[in-house]
């Protein structure tokens, strides 16, 4: 019997909320299901709860992006970060870290604006260098945003290596990745952008599938190729911008969860975006679970540990689609 699309969304949602259920019960300190409520447990259930929200938001909204850009760019190797967004919203925060450029009046917010700020700075600078007149050239933009990435990440290196002490290991941490957030209004902003971002994708995602199909295609059936490429673009960067201003770089989770979606759902993304969505939700808590728990009671970076597992379940899916049929 075929499995339908819905019973795949359904087993997914339950799925999201076993290891949402795992990820408050698992850290360093186990908590049994019976005293999950208990007033002595707050403080750790409260630290818990937003760590597991903005697990579940980063996870979601990056594995959008990436099956949003792997459809628009046809480029199976597509993530949010190929477009330089990491890399800006990195050098951003590194230089807010290094040199202590604190807002006052922003409090806890001043590292994720600058982040922010200078990831949307580079993704503008980007579209720029792409565009040829009224067009933008998606082979340009991929060409424009590795330049980029490669430019700003040797900026940031260097920053980081003629910098003093002080502040250096805030830097290196956040560049890592981690899911540790103590600001309920910044982390309702960046679920709220999140959120809005992957309701949008869904509702316009008919528009890249039939994007899918080829530029000049899309131009016949009618559909203003330029105009859809600027509103998934602007999504896509905002999104990533958001999530990067926050948790640091997490590479892989747009990489390859969309793959892996795809393989569960198909190719159509009016089902392909909320299964990326949930799949990568589900994945980073995974990820988040083990960065608390392989080197207790020292916390490793998430960061680290999307990397390891994500690089070798890449190369296993690479392996496979080559494979003769």
């Amino acid at each position: 019997m075929k499995i339908k699309p819905y019973q795949i969304i359904l087993f997914l949602l339950l799925s999201l909320f076993g290891v949402s259920l795992l990820s408050l019960l698992i850290g360093s300190v186990s908590i049994s299901p019976a005293r999950l409520l208990s007033p002595a447990l707050r403080g750790i259930l409260f630290l818990r709860i937003t760590r597991l929200i903005l697990a579940t938001v980063a996870g979601a909204a990056l594995a959008v992006v990436g099956a949003i850009l792997q459809g628009l760019l046809k480029n199976p190797l597509a993530d949010p970060y190929i477009l330089g967004i990491s890399s800006g919203s990195g050098l951003g925060a590194v230089i807010a870290i290094l040199f202590g450029l604190n807002l006052t009046f922003l409090g806890s917010l001043s590292l994720p604006l600058f982040a922010f700020l200078a990831g949307l700075v580079t993704i503008f600078l980007v579209y720029l260098l792409s565009k040829k007149g009224p067009r933008v050239s998606t082979e340009d933009l991929l060409l424009s945003g590795v330049i980029i990435t490669a430019m700003l990440s040797g900026i940031i290196m260097f920053i980081v290596s003629a910098t003093e002490q002080e502040g250096l290991h805030s830097a290196l941490w956040w560049l890592l990745g981690n899911t540790q957030i103590y600001d309920l209004k910044l982390l309702a902003v960046v679920s709220a952008i999140s959120v809005i971002g992957i309701v949008v994708s869904t509702f316009l995602a008919r528009n890249l599938n039939i994007m899918s199909l080829g530029e000049e295609e899309a131009i016949t059936m009618g559909l203003d190729v330029e105009k859809v490429k600027l509103i998934f673009f602007i999504i896509s960067s905002v999104m990533t911008a958001a999530i990067v201003s926050v948790c640091g770089m997490i590479g892989f989770v747009g990489l390859i969860i969309p793959h892996i979606a795809r393989r569960i759902i198909g190719p159509d993304h009016r089902r392909l975006i909320p299964a990326s969505a949930l799949c990568g939700g589900i994945y980073l808590i995974l990820c988040d679970i083990l960065a608390r728990r392989v080197t207790q009671p020292v916390e490793l970076p998430i960061g680290v540990v999307t990397a390891i597992c994500g690089a070798p379940f890449f190369i296993l899916l690479l392996r496979r689609s080559r494979r003769p049929k």
